[in-house]
């Protein structure tokens, strides 16, 4: 037994690959993919049930592991990032977890961008105590990745754009320095998602998700993913799935999947929304600074229009005056956006990272990935741009 495919021509391009790609029907010949709600699975014979759970006969044998909604959402994103196989994880956070579970261990040593979610560094802090070793570098500075390289070193983790200050880094690059030294490179996809930017074309090895953010698009569940060889899913991080649980539920699994659907229409109509108000943003005087890819101004603007199919995202931070006072009366002025540190949604989302997303950090670290304590971080959703442009000039007028 197989796990069947969807028949699709070989050359489909993305945009029919985000709709379509999953399983095929059930004999019940549903249009819109099946939300399979079990925790086990009914095989035929005690020997049929053996083989399955040896991994000799593929098949859905134990919730914690494997579903089919589960398996649909899988499918459709390692297609959409263009790599063989795909895990699905609780949560992005799970998804590097299950990372650093399944790829290394005590005495390994990993390159990070000092510039990731606060969470993520961390996590690999943390980790200190088992023997994980880590350095924390510039984000766009190749040269000071190069540099952090060591004999032990397994991988390097990068998030391009990164979260708040959007900066970008150059994956061709740090692919190279990985591969040459005997390493792996990940690559946080979360910010462009495979609408705008597919790493794995460029020489990463391994893709991170968290698909809570644009692969849902609407703020409704939490969800991670790995994308990579299908070795590497099968191998090193199937087996800790099925010892650590984990586990993405099938419901979440289905919203995500869902939500697939209209990533690229709305990742281009995000960006685009987001470019008026980062150009907007950067002509008002309470205004100190705007970080946007889109824009001229910004470090890495031509790498990113390179890599990220000309599009900036729909991340905007910017920098105001009068420091956290400033930041938190422009915050508590708008009446339209939603203070909440999640992004993704069609909700324009805004909040102050240094006392949220980044709060863990020690101001030290902090600043070293540039965020300050009057940045405030806006990610455009989908209302009209005036109204958002009208709910910011609230709070900025005050600052002039």
């Amino acid at each position: 037994m197989t796990i069947p495919r969807v028949d699709l021509p070989a050359d489909a391009r993305l945009d029919t690959l985000a709709v379509r790609e999953g399983l095929p029907p059930s004999p019940w010949g549903e249009n819109s993919e099946a939300l399979f709600i079990t925790s086990s699975f009914v095989h035929p014979d005690a020997a049929t049930a053996a083989r399955r759970f040896a991994n000799e006969e593929e098949a859905f044998v134990y919730g914690r592991f494997s579903n089919p909604t589960v398996t649909m959402m899988e499918r459709r994103l390692a297609a959409l990032e263009g790599t063989e196989s795909c895990i699905g994880t609780a949560s992005g956070m799970a998804a590097i977890l299950m990372l650093v579970l399944g790829l290394l261990k005590g005495g390994d040593h990993v390159v990070c961008s000092q510039s990731v979610f606060g969470t993520t560094i961390r996590l690999f802090t943390d980790f200190a105590r088992f023997g994980l070793q880590a350095t924390f570098v510039p984000q766009a500075d190749v040269d000071a990745w190069r540099v952090a390289m060591r004999p032990n070193t397994k991988l390097l983790f990068a998030e391009t754009p990164s979260n708040p200050l959007t900066e970008v880094c150059d994956i061709a690059a740090l692919a190279e320095i990985a591969h040459a030294g005997g390493a792996q490179l990940v690559v946080d996809n979360c910010f462009c998602s495979p609408a705008l930017q597919r790493p794995v074309t460029l020489g990463a090895d391994i893709v991170m998700h968290s698909g809570t953010k644009y692969l849902d698009g609407q703020g409704r569940v939490v969800a991670g993913a790995l994308c990579a060889r299908d070795e590497v899913v099968t191998q090193k991080f199937v087996p800790v799935m099925r010892t650590m649980g984990l586990t993405l539920s099938p419901f979440n699994a289905w919203v995500v999947l869902k939500g697939m659907e209209t990533l690229s229409i709305r990742m281009v109509a995000q960006s685009e929304r987001a470019l008026a108000i980062a150009r907007w943003l950067e002509a008002q005087p309470g205004v100190e600074r705007v970080y946007h890819p889109s824009l001229p101004s910004h470090p890495q603007h031509r790498l990113a229009m390179a890599q990220q199919g000309g599009q900036g995202g729909a991340v905007v931070s910017f920098v105001v005056r009068g420091g956290r006072a400033g930041a938190f009366g422009v915050i508590d002025a708008t009446r339209i956006c939603s203070i909440t540190t999640n992004l993704g949604d069609t909700k324009t989302t805004i909040s102050h990272p240094a006392s949220t997303s980044h709060g863990r950090l020690t101001e030290e670290q902090r600043l070293a990935a540039g965020i300050t304590q009057g940045m405030v971080r806006l990610a455009v959703g989908l209302e009209d741009v005036e109204d958002l442009k009208g709910d910011l000039a609230r709070g900025l007028s005050a600052l002039t």
